[in-house]
Parts: C-alpha cells; structure tokens; sequence
C-alpha cells in the first residue's frame, strides 16, 4: 500500500476533505508532527503532504524544526518525489525551491476566487474555477525557477504552482471542512478582530460556499493524484 506522510505544523490543520480522498485512492495516510518529529525518520514514502500553519517561514528562530523541514524539502522535490503543499506548505516548497517567502501587502482571510491560468484551466486547478476557496494567509512569494503558475488572485499572483506532475503548490485551503474553519475562527478571533473581520460574516459565507468549495476541492485532488 503507498504512504501518504503528511507534516503536520498544527493541531487544528489537518487534512480535513483530503484524508478521505487519500484513502480512496489507496494511500497509508500517516501524520508526522514536525514540530517535534523529523520526517527524515520516516522511510521514504509515496506522497508528502505538507500542511497549513500559524508560523511564517521567515521564522525559523522561533521555529527551528522549519530548518529541518526545508531541507528534507529540497531534497525530496530535487529527486522529483511527489508533494503536495498547502498554503504554509506551499510556501515551504516555494523557498526550497529558491524562492524567499515575505510578508504579502494584505491579508486574505475568507472565500474569494482565485483564478486559474491558462496553464491552470489544462490541470486540476481547473476544478476551482468559478468556486469561491477560502482564505487565510498574508504572506507571498515568487514564482520559482521551472514551475508553472496555475492561478492568481485579485491580492496575489501565485496562489497555485506545480512541477512537471510530481509537484502542486496552493496558497488557499481547497482541504478545508466546517468543523476546521470553526476551529479556525474560534481560534483567530484576537487577529479577526484587529483586521476589523466579523466571524459571523466568515461562518455565512462558508455555509453560502462550502458546499461547492469542497466539491471542486475534492475533484482537483483526485485528479492530481490520479495523475502521479
């Protein structure tokens, strides 16, 4: 049976609509707590699943284990291992890719459109087209050497990436389910409330778009693993 190794940064982010698609295509899904477990313990498996967190990648002093996990990043995408990044995730590949991951010029928190590429609508990313995705990250990057963007936002250019077929990079949270968003804004509510955001406003919109989100979420995913 293939193994799923997912790095996890933090309780609440986990793999939500995801897991269940893992496992219907037939993967041992097996969770690593990077911030206490290397992944370079693990035997080398099938897919990397690189997870959201509430850290920035620049914050590697206050979060020494992201040094460890880059590296394992670098060598992993250099032998074209398949992974799979979400938004913290994204941005990890991002920078073992070359690129420097900084704070953005806004904060995307919510469900909005992202928009594929030409590229993106021939891909998976095709999937999201249309569908509002949720948000929550402020920070950004540029698009690394050899990748291909596959979708944009009003805010930022690179909200999705990928490399050849082994590699898919998304900024937004296609994973997301009602319980983890519920999770997340009991969680966020000091940094809610400093950006001015209504959690009510948050949890009508994720009944208003929910739906449809993890519908397009979970026919991207399968394709992309479909696809390795």
């Amino acid at each position: 049976m293939p193994v799923a190794l997912v790095l996890r940064h933090l309780d609440i982010a986990h793999l939500g609509n995801l897991e269940a698609v893992l496992i219907g295509h037939g993967y041992d899904v097996r969770y690593v707590d990077v911030t206490v477990e290397s992944p370079v313990d693990h035997p080398d498996p099938d897919l990397v699943v690189v997870l959201g967190g509430d850290m920035g990648v620049y914050e590697k002093e206050a979060n020494p284990f992201l040094v460890g996990e880059l590296d394992y990043l670098r060598d992993r995408l250099a032998a074209e291992r398949p992974t799979l990044g979400i938004c913290l995730g994204a941005q990890l590949i991002a920078e073992a890719l070359g690129e420097t991951v900084r704070r953005g010029k806004t904060v995307e928190i919510g469900f909005r459109e992202v928009t594929p590429t030409e590229a993106g609508l021939d891909s998976p990313l095709r999937h999201v087209a249309g569908v509002p995705m949720m948000q929550w990250h402020s920070d950004t990057f540029g698009l690394p050497s050899g990748a291909i963007r596959l979708a944009s936002s009003g805010a930022y250019s690179n909200e999705a990436f990928a490399l050849g077929d082994y590699a898919l990079a998304v900024q937004f949270h296609p994973e997301l389910t009602a319980d983890m968003y519920e999770a997340w804004i009991t969680g966020g509510l000091d940094e809610l409330a400093a950006l001015d955001i209504e959690p009510d406003d948050l949890r009508r919109d994720a009944i208003a778009n929910g739906p449809a989100m993890e519908a397009a979420s979970v026919a991207m995913f399968s394709e992309w693993l479909g696809a390795l």
